[in-house]
């Protein structure tokens, strides 16, 4: 994509291709279609509807469904009004979600109608709420969000675009037991593509010709900044409401989809099914992945079966999704040395290795890996503290262990955090932690990651029991079932009569991840 004029705020980018690309379709879902000039009408309307509920400029809002072109619609309308987006991941327990838009003093939700039920004690006796909506359905006499959207008249309210306005908040998983709502602004969404076509790096060469599937949600800084990105492009948008392979094999054959953004677990399990052998993938050129690395195993196979180009992607959600990007040209060889690293550092961004003192170490050295993006957050929601020791002058401390060869590629071998990640779900053990300690029988807990050759990681619990209590493994899960998502709960608990610990206190997660890990390269997965 050339470096022609370009938007560089959400709200800007539904005029620019209304006005562009009026009657060509935008985005597909199932059988419904939704052109541009639609799309930026039907925003306008959210915007003004918006402002019809008593939503201002600042204020947080909420969607927890699966994706759809109304979800879309409603986060340019959002964009438009000038308020704060909170996606929240419709699998996570309702206390979970209960806390996200109490913490983020969400002012309106907008939930799928499938998740009303389940998620209802979210919301109960929620005062700060605004106004409630249902979407893809009726449930619980909320109010159709459709009707609420077409009551409204499409005047573009026409804000000043903004590129450092905040935009959406994320939460990602708590080192502390609860999570932290991270604020991006525009820029996080159009920055680092933008810096590229500058200096005439195509990266993987979008255009409106392109046709793009969403397999990460938008709830994710990966979903959500490649739906973005494909948006810019004019790319038709094909959106399943959520991942699921065999279907993911079939549209994209039926919709010749050219490029998908994935995480590896998912490229795994559609080599899996019996129907990829026969899937035609013609038209794809580029599969995007991230999260994680990939297994050379699997990627062998999928540069076999797939028949397209590759790039490995590497970022936070702090750093507005991707930073570093291992390009096509390292992933043709499985043998090559360059496939065990995460890549280069776009155009604009910056890599430096810190050590325990802060201060820069040498090529091969390992330390912590720091990211400079101008698509970096603008910090975490009432955080000030957490802000200040992640964001130190402009660089994001990711907490990975790494290190930078003499070509600036970036190695990335352990964490110096505790975070687990499992099919592309980032997952904080002090979480997990919290709801194990919670039943009557745990006395203390100690989560960690192992290796799983499909998941990339799965959860491992130690526990010690109290006093006349016996290990009853199915009701601990059950009951942190009803507290945390599904993709946070352990997949194997075993008790010892107490966990190792430094003098400090502190316990050793470093003993009891070794017998998993050792004699592998790496100590992520």
């Amino acid at each position: 994509m050339s470096a022609e004029a370009r938007p560089n705020t959400i709200a800007q980018l539904a005029r620019w291709q209304g006005a562009r690309l009026g009657s060509k379709v935008a985005m597909q879902c199932g059988e419904r279609q939704l052109t541009w000039a639609d799309l930026d009408a039907r925003s306008n309307r959210v915007a003004q509807a918006l402002y019809g509920a008593g939503v201002k400029p600042g204020s947080r809002v909420a969607f927890l469904g699966k994706d759809s072109e109304l979800a879309y619609e409603f986060v340019f309308g959002v964009a438009k009004a000038g308020a704060v987006l909170m996606g929240i991941n419709w699998r996570l327990a309702p206390p979970e979600v209960r806390f996200i838009l109490e913490d983020g003093e969400a002012e309106l939700l907008v939930v799928g109608a499938e998740f009303v039920e389940r998620m209802a004690s979210a919301w109960e006796g929620n005062e700060r709420l605004l106004a409630m909506l249902v979407v893809d359905g009726e449930a619980g006499g909320l109010t159709r969000y459709d009707n609420w959207r077409d009551d409204a008249p499409d005047d573009d309210p026409c804000r000043p675009d903004d590129t450092d306005e905040v935009v959406v908040q994320m939460y990602t998983s708590g080192t502390t037991g609860h999570p932290k709502g991270v604020q991006l602004a525009n820029r996080s969404f159009f920055a680092v593509v933008a810096n590229m076509a500058a200096v005439g790096d195509e990266w993987i060469g979008w255009s409106a010709d392109d046709v793009s599937m969403f397999a990460l949600p938008a709830f994710h800084i990966g979903g959500l900044w490649w739906a973005m990105t494909g948006f810019v492009a004019g790319a038709l948008s094909i959106i399943p409401p959520t991942f699921v392979a065999w279907e993911a094999l079939q549209l994209m054959e039926r919709h010749k989809v050219t490029k998908v953004c994935l995480v590896p677990a998912m490229i795994g399990v559609m080599l899996e099914e019996p129907g990829c052998v026969d899937t035609d993938f013609a038209a794809l050129d580029t599969i995007v992945y991230g999260g994680s690395p990939i297994p050379v195993p699997t990627l062998s196979r999928a540069l076999e079966a797939f028949g397209c180009h590759f790039a490995q992607i590497y970022g936070l959600t702090e750093t507005g999704n991707t930073a570093v990007c291992l390009r096509h040209a390292d992933h043709v060889d499985p043998s090559g040395a360059r496939l065990a690293g995460a890549g280069c550092p776009y155009p604009g961004n910056a890599i430096k290795i810190i050590g325990e003192d802060g201060q820069p170490l040498g090529v091969g050295a390992v330390g912590e890996v720091c990211i400079s993006s101008p698509a970096n957050m603008v910090g975490y929601w009432k955080r000030p503290e957490a802000t200040a020791a992640t964001l130190v002058d402009g660089w994001v401390h990711t907490g990975d262990a790494g290190s930078v060869d003499a070509g600036g590629c970036v190695f990335v071998c352990d964490r110096l955090k505790d975070l687990i990640i499992s099919a592309g779900e980032n997952i904080y053990p002090a979480e997990v932690e919290s709801a194990l300690c919670g039943h009557e029988a745990v006395a203390e807990a100690a989560v960690i990651g192992i290796p799983d050759d499909r998941w990339g990681e799965k959860i491992m619990a130690y526990v010690v029991l109290r006093a006349g209590h016996e290990l009853a493994a199915h009701e601990i899960t059950d009951h942190c079932r009803a507290r945390l998502a599904d993709f946070k709960v352990p997949h194997v608990i075993e008790a010892l009569k107490s966990l190792p610990r430094t003098p400090s206190g502190k316990v050793k997660k470093a003993l009891l991840r070794k017998p998993f890990w050792d004699g592998r390269e790496r100590q992520v997965n």
